[in-house]
């Protein structure tokens, strides 16, 4: 237990939850690694797509990278507003079904859920490329790697809020301070050479072009650029773990993390193009990222290199924490409208709703083995979720102002409706381009939750139904139940179990499934331990019953003897009680036959509502 404590950290009482909130500072590293990080990959999405232009391609990055920032800038300010209008978190799943109802709620609830997961898969898998960058011989090792490093991602995090932000504050302001240095010097270095910097390292030779610009490539190349704006929601999904004043730190955390993911997207283009820096081959033989290629140009493989590789790829693996950070919280919100099952509204050891950390390694794993663990066939799966949970969200907003009374209301309503707008017409684009790619996907996932959802919320509402009482209890038919003992041979724990029955009723059935020809023994054992004593005793003598069983199966008599114990007593409770051998040690269980684990479970499926399965269990 200490080993577990040491690892996983002492268990937190509730009233310690205040000391687990966080500010700006640490807000950062919790929430904005996964914006923050996706401009390692998202620029290099977009590069990956103008391969076939040749040189001619890097031409196009300023102008799509300008785009994106704009619609950044838009995605920012109403996120802003939806902070100030919803204090303790306002996810697109909480504004969207406040705001524009069921389905719409459950459409935003959806496609979070795919987007946290896709971001946690994503976020390690480029970590994991930019280590292959730095080091090629490991590229065989690339889904082993994204698998430890999940691990390690979860270990950290069952820890809790505060434990994981300080744990990720060095490696979160190494990669900021690396990354501004290196675009920093690259722009002093490009503006002295007016714009023809000599590259230290000279980057990979850029293929022959093999196709022409089109609108239509373009538009593929704007959507890939697109992923570097997922995960600008967790801050306005997560503010009640900020610190009071709560609503001024998750804005002040939110504007932090949108002005340096655009610096470093403007930057990266500029530097691209400077330093004729494009895209590599994720697959083939010396892939390079393009922030790799970039702190080579500008500083040589030197100790800066590695200290930048390094930082980059921590923070791109460590960039999944905002999935954890946010999964968990979004899955506790739905899960409060009962569209998913209850468990994933329990709170852990470390006040982590601590099944959502569960559902999400499984779901990411499940991921990262089916796509290898290769960033580049994950990312057409990415971003739809994204921006869809924007345009709800920003929706949502405009009609929450719209409900409102007071000055600034039809400002605040213009400021939402372009960013759904806006949104919007990028969710479009991005499902065009993306379809065929792997995009359709998600498509095709987003409303199967949706069903599996409304499904859970049926089945909540039914046994509501089924178990709603407001009536005073009834009395009649108080008569005491039929009680049913199994009993293999006599022991202390059959001993136990026959004890607890005569306790509770006159009326006990010992039941002995006579598979290996024991009738005899078994009787004489019954008249001397139990019939001699009982009689002594002035007590009622217990019923032995005897099923036989010819091909030498146990529990199936003991079922069917039971269904027509039940059957014949239409008026009566059944209770059966199973004696069961607990053992010390969980490596000790398979040393015992679990026919007690069985018959249980036959008889929770066959039985019905006069049936009660009692456990008597004897500690070893």
């Amino acid at each position: 237990m200490q080993l577990f404590d040491l690892v996983a950290g002492k268990p937190l009482a509730t009233s310690e939850e205040r000391a687990e909130h966080i500010g700006p500072i640490a807000g950062i590293p919790v929430f904005g690694l996964d914006a923050l990080s996706s401009a390692a990959y998202g620029p290099e999405a977009a590069l990956t797509l103008l391969i076939p232009l040749g040189m001619m391609g890097i031409a196009h990055v300023i102008p799509i990278s300008i785009a994106i920032v704009v619609l950044l800038g838009i995605v920012y300010f109403s996120y802003c507003q939806t902070i100030d209008a919803y204090p303790h978190g306002g996810g697109s799943y909480t504004v969207a079904s406040e705001n524009l109802g069921e389905l719409p709620g459950l459409l935003a609830a959806a496609a979070l859920m795919i987007d946290y997961i896709l971001n946690a898969a994503v976020g390690i898998s480029a970590g994991v490329g930019a280590l292959v960058s730095g080091f090629p011989s490991l590229q065989p090792h690339t889904l082993a790697l994204c698998l430890l490093i999940l691990t390690i991602l979860t270990l950290v995090n069952i820890r809790g809020t505060k434990d994981t932000g300080i744990t990720f504050l060095v490696p979160t302001y190494m990669f900021i301070g690396t990354l501004m240095i290196t675009i920093i010097v690259g722009a002093i270095r490009a503006f002295a050479a007016q714009g023809h910097p000599l590259p230290v390292v000279t980057p990979p030779a850029m293929p022959a072009a093999t196709a022409a610009v089109s609108l239509w490539l373009i538009l593929k190349v704007f959507a890939s650029g697109c992923t570097a704006m997922t995960g600008v929601e967790a801050v306005s999904n997560g503010v009640a773990a900020f610190r009071e004043p709560t609503q001024r730190n998750a804005k002040r955390t939110l504007t932090i993390i949108i002005v340096l993911l655009m610096f470093f997207l403007l930057g990266i283009a500029v530097l691209c193009r400077a330093y004729h820096i494009g895209a590599t081959d994720p697959t083939g033989s010396g892939y390079q990222s393009i922030l790799s290629q970039l702190i080579s140009a500008v500083f040589g493989r030197g100790w800066f290199y590695y200290v930048g590789i390094g930082s980059i790829l921590v923070v791109l693996a460590l960039s999944a924490n905002t999935s954890y950070a946010d999964f968990p919280r979004l899955t506790r919100a739905i899960a409060m409208g009962d569209y998913l099952p209850h468990v994933f509204k329990v709170r852990g050891r470390r006040l982590m709703y601590s099944h959502g950390i569960v559902a999400l390694v499984g779901f990411t794993a499940a991921l990262l083995i089916i796509f290898g663990g290769v960033t580049d066939r994950l990312i057409p799966l990415f971003a739809i979720g994204a921006f869809l949970a924007f345009t709800l969200s920003q929706a949502g907003m405009v009609v929450h102002w719209y409900k409102q009374t007071g000055p600034g209301r039809i400002h605040r309503m213009i400021v939402n409706g372009v960013g759904a707008v806006a949104t919007g017409v990028t969710l479009l684009v991005v499902l065009v381009a993306k379809f065929l790619d792997g995009a359709w996907i998600t498509a095709l996932l987003v409303p199967a939750l949706i069903v599996l959802m409304l499904a859970v919320k049926r089945h909540y509402q039914s046994v509501d139904r089924a178990i709603e009482c407001d009536q005073p209890m009834q009395l009649e038919n108080m008569a005491e139940p039929i009680i049913v003992v199994p009993m293999d041979r006599w022991s202390r724990i059959t001993e136990k179990g026959l004890r607890f029955a005569m306790k509770l009723s006159d009326q006990v059935q010992v039941v002995h499934v006579d598979a290996e020809e024991m009738r005899s023994q078994v009787e004489a054992m019954w008249r001397r331990n139990v019939v001699g004593p009982v009689s002594a005793a002035g007590l009622k003598e217990p019923e032995l019953i005897f099923c036989a069983s010819p091909y030498r199966f146990v529990v199936m008599p003991l079922v069917n003897h039971i269904l027509k114990l039940e059957a014949a007593n239409p008026g009566r409770q059944i209770a059966v009680l199973i004696p069961e051998l607990v053992v010390k040690h969980w490596w000790q269980t398979p040393l015992h036959n679990q026919r007690a684990q069985l018959l249980k479970l036959l008889l929770l499926l066959r039985g019905n509502q006069r049936m009660i399965v009692i456990n008597i269990p004897w500690y070893l």
